[in-house]
């Protein structure tokens, strides 16, 4: 919003009265000058008035009086204003997609190998086990790979080749 420019009551009327008559907020914006099309969102949703859907047209008000004419009139518009449904035809097999290997199961570690940071040593794995705010937080604490703070099995789920994590996320983005 430019400076000088503010939410005065008459661009508030303004605003209430273009966004019930149907108007899109860039509309407003553009009618209103000075804001922009997000500032106009932002007060509308501020103001609490009413969302629209998009491009659903209201079906005529039936009132419980109305005459048997007067309601068939309203379902034949309703019913001439829906779209025909519409075949969609590829000319392309669908796609193939790779299908993951299939992950290692977790290896269980002894109770033995679970070691807490006071007992943890240079030589020993470094990956965390558990919830670190509970007591029960542990490390692997098994033997570490020379040069790693992980185990071999640790360093496995610590260390993918880039290429695999390529097609890791493609084949999540697909899903």
């Amino acid at each position: 919003m430019e400076a000088g420019l503010s939410w005065t009551d008459d661009r508030v009327a303004l605003l209430r009265r273009l966004w019930e008559d149907g108007q899109s907020a860039s509309k407003i914006a553009a009618q209103l000058g000075g804001v922009t099309r997000n500032a106009v969102i932002g007060k509308v949703h501020r103001l609490g008035l009413a969302g629209r859907a998009r491009g659903v047209e209201e079906a005529p008000a039936v009132t419980p009086a109305a005459t048997a004419v007067e309601i068939e009139t309203a379902l034949a518009v309703v019913e001439t204003q829906a779209p025909e449904p519409v075949a969609i035809l590829s000319h392309r097999p669908a796609p193939t997609f790779p299908v993951p290997a299939p992950t290692p199961e977790p290896v269980a570690l002894s109770v033995s190998e679970r070691v807490t940071i006071m007992d943890l040593r240079e030589a020993m794995c470094r990956w965390p086990l558990g919830d670190p705010t509970t007591p029960e937080f542990r490390f692997c604490g098994a033997r570490s790979i020379t040069g790693l703070p992980y185990c071999t099995h640790h360093a496995e789920i610590a260390y993918q080749p880039a290429a695999e994590r390529k097609r890791d996320r493609r084949v999540a983005s697909f899903r």
